[in-house]
């Protein structure tokens, strides 16, 4: 072979090596930008918080700090550790390490006045009516207003006098959200609120969660659903195997990712780990 044929195909075979480079996907960075600044106010914030089912997936090390005004996603498989995460703000699990406040008190019986927590299954009791647990909710929690909830049931199209048992699925996954959001509560955490519902019933239930909530406060929501909830959340948090492996504010992350939605970022996200694990 001569040295000009060798040539010729050291630039070819260099060529090709360019192009294929080209065609490979930039991979995703996984950047931790704080979703809170400086001068807003810190409505969560977790340090080093740990917990150990003792072999389980829980949380390992989480880092968070929310700021009010917001609703952000926490997104991420299920049993990646999301619902543990919403349950150790809400005071039912307790921490096996780590800090936890909600608007700077350690989470305990004063923070339970601050949060309102829509768990990922019906806790209601089968045999009333929704308009008794309406007036169960109003002689409960101060700062639920009644007249908010039945607005909301009205937009639902949710009948107060029926019982919750002769009420499907959806229907009752309604009834719970209404009696969250009719709360002027600082923290909405929110488990899976669209999960079990029809794609037109989640249209209606993110317009309600987006209409209703007190604009002073932050709502977390923590779904597998991504792509249903995008469109509605200011920042998210992706959840791996307990722990926040990427967060950001949803405008400039799409931005950086030349405009993909966050459910594509989310799943180039979770097959890089996947990689790399």
């Amino acid at each position: 072979m001569s040295f000009e044929q060798e040539n010729g195909i050291r630039e070819e075979t260099a060529a090709l090596e360019a192009a294929s480079a080209q065609e490979m996907p930039k991979k995703i960075k996984l950047s931790h930008e704080p979703l809170w600044h400086e001068g807003d106010t810190a409505v969560l914030e977790a340090q080093d918080l740990v917990k150990d089912y003792g072999g389980g997936v829980g949380l390992l090390g989480v880092d968070i700090k929310l700021p009010a005004g917001k609703i952000i996603g926490l997104l991420g498989t299920n049993g990646s550790g999301k619902t543990t995460l919403l349950k150790l703000i809400a005071g039912i699990l307790t921490p096996t390490g780590g800090e936890l406040t909600v608007c700077g008190s350690k989470v305990g019986v004063e923070t339970k006045a601050l949060v309102a927590y829509l768990p990922e299954r019906t806790y209601l009791n089968d045999w009333m009516r929704v308009e008794e647990i309406i007036e169960f909710f109003a002689d409960f929690y101060e700062d639920f207003s009644t007249e908010k909830a039945y607005a909301m049931l009205k937009s639902l199209e949710v009948d107060p006098k029926r019982k919750l048992k002769t009420l499907s699925k959806g229907t009752k996954e309604k009834v719970q959200l209404v009696l969250v959001m009719a709360r002027n509560a600082k923290l909405y955490l929110l488990d899976e609120p669209i999960a079990g519902v029809d794609p037109v019933a989640r249209e209606f239930i993110l317009d309600t969660i987006v209409a209703n909530y007190n604009r002073e406060a932050t709502v977390l929501v923590s779904t597998h659903l991504i792509s249903d909830v995008e469109k509605v959340l200011d920042s998210f948090l992706f959840v791996r195997n307990g722990k926040i492996i990427m967060q950001g504010d949803v405008a400039p992350v799409r931005e950086a990712c030349d405009g993909k939605t966050l459910d594509e970022i989310f799943r180039e996200v979770y097959k890089q780990c996947s990689q790399n694990a």
